[in-house]
């Protein structure tokens, strides 16, 4: 199994391409959690729909997930195999 989280200090420090390269590399799906959070227009969205997201992916033999969001930090790293 390949469960990988891709963390950063803050945003536009290349966590996003490193994920899309790397999972490009491996072979493996990389799922963005901006693209959970944030609807159309900037709304964030409700807390159990970004954890129900995640909540999906990990239940995946093989992912990529990249992202900062601490609230599901937890989530995440419980079932990651390696955190960048």
């Amino acid at each position: 199994m390949e469960r990988i989280m891709v963390i950063g200090v803050s945003a536009g420090v290349g966590k996003s391409t490193f994920a899309r390269r790397l999972g490009d590399h491996l072979n493996i799906e990389v799922y963005h959690l901006d693209t959970f959070y944030w609807r159309p227009g900037w709304v964030e969205a409700p807390l159990e729909d970004f954890i129900s997201a995640q909540k999906e992916v990990v239940s995946h033999d093989k992912w990529i997930m990249e992202g900062n969001y601490s609230h599901s930090f937890n989530l995440r790293s419980e079932l990651a195999d390696t955190i960048i």
